[in-house]
């Protein structure tokens, strides 16, 4: 299916061609047929001579509803811009040009209408509506002349149509979803049903979304699709859907809000946009109407020099990267332009000169973003966010120069030097104000660092050259320098030399000058072990132990180890528990072990 939007000042005779063309009534209210004026959006399709389905979403002309004329037109690809031939081109007619215009919609027919009312004035007509839209994508629109009254030109404006959406693009068939929502009502018996245009995506009945909108966000379940009063088990673009939601009230869903793949598109409440038509920036009052998909929100903005400007919505909405606005000025109803987004998560502007240095980067980017600049920009990124902002595609994509990638974080290689540089000053710093330091602990160095994930330390350390243990990063071999505990450790080797289990009293490991932190320093040197109740021995003691124990008859008593080691109650038992714990030991009661063989 296609999806054609109707464009053109009031009374133009939109809603006629439209009933003309599918012999459906699309006004759907009471007020609207009493009073022939469309005020709200009307919905009606067709077959085309080529057998391809065409659906049509009739816009109001009057400026008073060109609110709802925007949320009409907005998610359509394809126009039908009409102009009566007995009354020419209207202020109304110039609102229209400028949304579309404002859209970048580039495909579409020009209708002259009415033309049996006026069937002179069809030269003059259309050649003040080429100039009117020389300066959009349908200055080479076919133009056709028609009288719906009495079927003048049907016939060729079916034809032309079938050859206009023969030219439009394909679309998206696959990836993200995001559904704006043109209405909601209820359904006896079906519960409460919203509609939209789906312009790329597919829809499952089934699937899980996200209803984002003026209520806060909350997950939905699509429990029914139709398109055309027919149901499917799934629709794909463009189509005009109609989905049945399960477990939320109509009243809890507005024209403006949202249906999204959940987790894939960021909500944001601030852009960065470049004006793609319409009055510069400077020249644009602060408080605004922004029209995007159906939405229509009060928005602030600020200037940076006539093309760039930063857009502060009234509430948050699912944008991204490359994205059309209107802009419209709230006071006289007028389109101000159309704009761009650029930027879809621009930085908080918090210290003097923010608002400088972003304004220069913005005017440096295109619709096609700018990865690298987004990495610098934040320093580091997860790859997912940069998707949901529209930075890359939705599968695999290569980092550009200048970007390290470890595991899901993208990271600017000047930052990831930086981080590495900064770890490895300051354990130089900490090493020799205390030679004794067993390093940072990771999470001080997280912290030194502010990294935004814990889990990118281990790469700093690993490519900086250093080393992690036992929750502490350190130099390399920094673990070896004892200073001037260094020689009261050599005097303890000399000692445990000639007999391996006379571990020290404390008072003799005082007044060797080894208190808790140098003997703490001389364990994680592999110089000392340290057993429970202060014992200290040789890291290789435990092997020397358990040669003696695996001679001893199994199982034996603490008071057989204690004999056949040469030491002390206050040794053997530490010993003992030390080597339980390691499973080379097994104590099967109260007083006895055995040698785990």
């Amino acid at each position: 299916m296609h999806v054609v939007a109707t464009a053109g000042h009031v009374d133009c005779g939109k809603s006629t061609l439209v009933r003309a063309l599918t012999g459906m009534e699309p006004d759907r209210w009471e007020e609207e047929r009493r009073r022939g004026l469309t005020i709200d959006l009307g919905y009606a399709w067709t077959i085309l001579p080529s057998g391809q389905d065409v659906a049509f979403v009739d816009v109001p002309g009057h400026e008073r509803f060109l609110g709802n004329m925007l949320a009409g037109i907005g998610p359509a690809p394809v126009v039908c811009f009409v102009v009566a031939a007995d009354e020419g081109w209207q202020a109304q007619s110039s609102d229209h040009r400028d949304a579309i215009a404002a859209l970048g919609i580039e495909y579409g027919v020009v209708v002259l209408s009415r033309v049996d009312l006026a069937p002179g004035r069809v030269g003059d007509v259309l050649a003040r509506t080429r100039r009117e839209l020389a300066g959009t994508g349908l200055r080479n629109a076919p133009a056709v002349a028609v009288s719906a009254t009495e079927g003048t030109g049907l016939a060729e404006l079916r034809a032309t149509l079938d050859g206009v959406l023969a030219g439009v693009p394909s679309p998206t068939i696959s990836g993200r979803l995001r559904l704006w929502v043109d209405r909601s009502f209820t359904i006896t018996g079906s519960g409460t049903v919203v509609t939209g245009t789906l312009a790329a995506g597919t829809l499952v009945q089934g699937d899980r979304l996200q209803l984002f909108g003026h209520n806060g966000s909350r997950p939905v379940v699509v429990r029914g699709l139709q398109s055309r009063d027919t149901s499917y088990s799934s629709l794909g673009p463009v189509n005009r859907v109609a989905l049945n939601l399960r477990d939320v009230s109509a009243a809890d869903i507005r024209r403006g809000d949202a249906l999204l793949t959940p987790e894939a598109w960021p909500i944001t409440g601030v852009v960065g946009i470049h004006r793609t038509t319409g009055v510069p920036y400077t020249d644009v009052p602060e408080q605004l109407m922004v029209h995007a998909g159906t939405a229509a929100v009060p928005a602030r903005l600020r200037p940076f020099g006539p093309d760039h400007a930063r857009l502060v919505l009234g509430r948050r909405l699912p944008l991204v990267l490359g994205d059309r606005l209107i802009l419209r000025d709230p006071g006289s109803r007028s389109v101000l332009g159309g704009a761009q987004i650029l930027d879809a998560d621009p930085p908080a502007l918090r210290r003097r000169g923010d608002g400088v240095h972003w304004a220069e980067r913005l005017a440096g980017l295109d619709a096609t973003g700018d990865v690298l600049g987004e990495v610098a920009g934040r320093g580091a990124v997860q790859e997912q966010h940069l998707r949901r902002l529209g930075l890359l595609p939705a599968h695999h994509a290569e980092a550009p120069s200048g970007v390290f990638v470890f595991g899901d974080w993208w990271v600017h290689a000047p930052l990831f030097e930086a981080w590495q540089h900064r770890l490895r000053t300051a354990l130089e710093v900490l090493l020799e104000r205390d030679p004794l330091a067993p390093g940072l602990s990771q999470g001080a160095a997280r912290d030194l660092l502010k990294l935004p994930d814990e889990w990118l330390l281990t790469p700093v350390v690993r490519d900086a050259g250093l080393e992690q243990e036992g929750g502490h990063v350190r130099l390399p071999g920094s673990h070896a320098n004892l200073g001037a505990a260094g020689s009261a450790v050599a005097e303890l080797e000399r000692r445990f030399a000639a007999d391996a289990f006379h571990a020290p009293e404390a008072d003799e490991l005082g007044t060797l000058g080894l208190g808790v932190r140098e003997l703490a320093a001389a364990e994680r040197a592999g110089r000392l072990l340290r057993l429970r109740d202060g014992v200290v021995l040789l890291p290789t003691a435990p092997a020397l132990a358990m040669r003696e124990l695996a001679r001893l008859e199994q199982p034996f008593t603490t008071s057989q180890a204690r004999q056949v080691l040469g030491t002390t109650r206050r040794v053997a038992v530490p010993l003992l528990e030390y080597l339980d714990a390691r499973g080379w030991t097994r104590r099967l009661d109260a007083g006895h072990r055995t040698v785990v063989r």
